[in-house]
């Protein structure tokens, strides 16, 4: 009965790749070129081992050799290496112009996919602020509803207008409002009383209160 794990992710075809062959193979640090044809170099090598297919291996080389990582390190002066990790050739100035276009072209899709991205993030962001302003303008709401209301002044209803006096603070209830002011003058039934606003106002004496 065959137990053997198959891999079928290419991040773990890689990882396998790099412990068997660690001299070809790596994921840290700076990559190196490998050899034209190594797959098959590959394929005799791993031809006893079923954890692996050649179309599961070949997709993982292809994942591998496309990445960023990998087409930095094709470039002039670097060697092709073997699968123990021996160099054997040369990189042409076609596969390193090869590999920089296709590196760059990348590097623009993904920024591409960036930006794209954003506006989406950013009218997330202006959702979640919209749905937050009701909670803050409620909580607003009861921070200012809490506040003590200022009463209206009251008084004493004034009897008799001999009671009243030239300077004397009093109230005035004017459109139904008590209002400070003070007496500037008294005739007959009718009271001048200068408002702390600076008005003066000529009332009745049942519109006049003095100050409890």
């Amino acid at each position: 009965m065959n137990t053997t794990a198959k891999l079928t992710d290419n991040k773990a075809i890689i990882a396998f790749l790099v412990k068997e062959f660690p001299a070809c193979f790596s994921l840290k640090g700076e990559a190196k070129p490998l050899k034209i044809g190594l797959f098959q170099e590959l394929s005799e090598r791993l031809a006893e081992n079923e954890s692996v297919s050649k179309t599961q291996l070949r997709g993982a080389i292809r994942h591998y050799t496309t990445s960023w990582r990998y087409l930095r390190c094709i470039k002039a002066g670097a060697k092709r290496v073997d699968i123990d990790g021996n160099e054997v050739e040369e990189l042409t100035q076609e596969h390193i112009d090869h590999a920089q276009k296709t590196l760059a072209e990348s590097q623009e899709k993904a920024k591409k996919r960036e930006a794209a991205k954003k506006p989406k993030a950013e009218a997330k962001d202006d959702k979640a602020r919209n749905k937050a302003k009701p909670a803050r303008a409620k909580h607003a709401s009861k921070v200012r509803s809490s506040k003590p209301i200022e009463k209206a002044p009251t008084g004493v209803k004034v009897e008799d207008i001999s009671a009243l006096n030239v300077d004397q603070q009093v109230l005035v209830n004017v459109a139904k409002v008590p209002m400070s002011g003070t007496i500037v003058d008294i005739a007959k039934s009718d009271i001048k009383v200068q408002l702390t606003s600076g008005m003066v106002v000529k009332v009745k004496l049942e519109q006049v209160l003095t100050k409890a």
